[in-house]
């Protein structure tokens, strides 16, 4: 006589195991089953507010820095002439050129053949320029921003400090300082569009 009395579901169970269906269920389920989708490699759908991707065949949760990590990180070979990136200025170069050192010395060399390397030269210092301002300005008016009442001192003791800057008054000097420096920007821009030096 056996010890143990087997229930309905075990010896469901048992069938199954038997019978090489070992992912079936052996109870009865009842409710209701969620429609599932199926997604190749690539795909990006949502899901429970948040987004997915399928990357070398896992699921994975998409950001929104996936795309800015694409640009950042260096690839293994240049995307023009596919060779190995690893010299010392293949780095800067992808990231302003998106290709190898090698490849912008002979893009830069063509233009110079072609009589273009001096227009192309001043749309480079231009867009440095642009970018430089921009970034300095950001700079500037997040540090006006800031607050400045109180500081920490190397003792760890909080001081407080009174006086300061008049910040509506810095703020209009910072913006017309930039706008005048953005509208030599744009004439020089122009100009070199122009063909003018």
């Amino acid at each position: 006589m056996l010890n143990k009395e087997f229930k309905r579901k075990d010896v469901e169970r048992m069938r199954n195991l038997i019978k090489g269906k070992s992912d079936e269920s052996s109870e009865l389920q009842v409710g209701y089953s969620k429609k599932q989708e199926q997604h190749k490699e690539g795909d990006v759908w949502e899901e429970n507010g948040k987004k997915w991707t399928i990357k070398k065949g896992i699921k994975q949760t998409y950001t929104k820095l996936d795309d800015i990590k694409k640009e950042a990180i260096l690839p293994l070979f240049c995307p023009e002439c596919s060779g190995l990136m690893k010299k010392r200025n293949d780095t800067k170069m992808y990231k302003i050129h998106k290709m190898c050192f090698d490849c912008v010395i002979k893009m830069e060399h063509k233009l110079k053949i072609e009589g273009k390397y001096e227009k192309y030269e001043r749309d480079v210092l231009a867009n440095n320029a642009e970018d430089y301002i921009e970034h300095l300005e950001a700079y500037l008016m997040d540090a006006l921003n800031s607050s400045n009442e109180q500081f920490v001192s190397e003792k760890g003791e909080v001081e407080r400090w009174k006086g300061g800057l008049n910040k509506e008054k810095v703020t209009k000097e910072l913006k017309e300082f930039f706008s005048e420096h953005k509208k030599d920007i744009k004439t020089y821009k122009q100009n070199t569009k122009k063909g003018n030096s």
